[in-house]
């Protein structure tokens, strides 16, 4: 079921979401060659605490985290190990979810390790900007196909390919919700959209095919091609205007 948020409920996940864009930039920013994926998650966790929040990852499901540390052709959920090490060239998704006075958001970015190729640093901005043009596509009384519509084309116009078995989602009350929030689509299809819906809006981009495969941890999804891959994420609530992003 799709859910409406009220003016407190989004007041909080506004609170929340700023704390979580914090966390995020500064996990980020302790990205570097030498540091490990744990290193790195021992970071998120602490400083989730230190803002008043709780880790809304470790736990959920099973999974051991507070973030989730994914690296060059690791898409989404790659638990962090002391003994994965981030090496010089790397680009690294950290993707981390905060609840805060009981509601949920949730938040990733890709960053360089270092000096990483022009390829790489092409495919970053590319699913960077297209987590913005998710965001400009929405309006009330739209559809969640239109955000799938524009996302796509524009990575596609780029020739890059967008993972289909994954997908954005509601979040707020839950670390998941409905609806799904696909990357690709069709104009005027899928639920439409309203104001105080809460989402999150996440462009997962492949320099090669779409496919993805589970590791043997049964988590960490990565492409099954080993090509390269970025992840950029906000939670967002649907206003009179458009969308406002409230991990910012």
């Amino acid at each position: 079921m799709i859910t409406i948020k009220n003016k407190e409920e989004i007041n909080k996940i506004r609170e929340g979401g700023k704390k979580l864009a914090q966390v995020v930039h500064q996990v980020a920013g302790f990205v570097k060659p030498g540091i490990s994926a744990m290193e790195l998650d021992v970071q998120a966790d602490k400083l989730i605490k230190k803002s008043g929040g709780e880790p809304s990852f470790k736990g959920f499901n099973g999974y051991p985290a507070a973030s989730c540390i994914s690296i060059n052709e690791g898409l989404v959920h790659g638990i962090p190990s002391k003994n994965v090490i981030i090496q010089e060239g790397d680009i690294v998704s950290v993707d981390i979810g905060l609840k805060y006075k009981g509601l949920f958001t949730d938040m990733a970015v890709t960053v360089p390790a270092g000096r990483i190729s022009k390829q790489a640093k092409s495919l970053i901005l590319v699913t960077q900007k297209a987590l913005d043009i998710a965001v400009g596509s929405i309006k009330a009384g739209g559809t969640i196909g239109d955000i799938g519509f524009n996302v796509q084309r524009f990575i596609e116009n780029n020739n890059y390919s967008v993972v289909r078995s994954l997908v954005g989602h509601g979040v707020g009350y839950k670390v998941h919700e409905d609806p799904r929030v696909p990357n690709f689509g069709q104009r005027g299809t899928g639920p439409v959209l309203k104001e105080g819906m809460v989402l999150a809006l996440e462009p997962m981009v492949n320099i090669g095919g779409p496919e993805v495969i589970t590791k043997k941890d049964n988590w960490t999804i990565v492409t099954a091609d080993g090509s390269l891959s970025a992840h950029f994420e906000h939670t967002v609530v649907i206003t009179g205007k458009g969308a406002e992003i409230l991990t910012k």
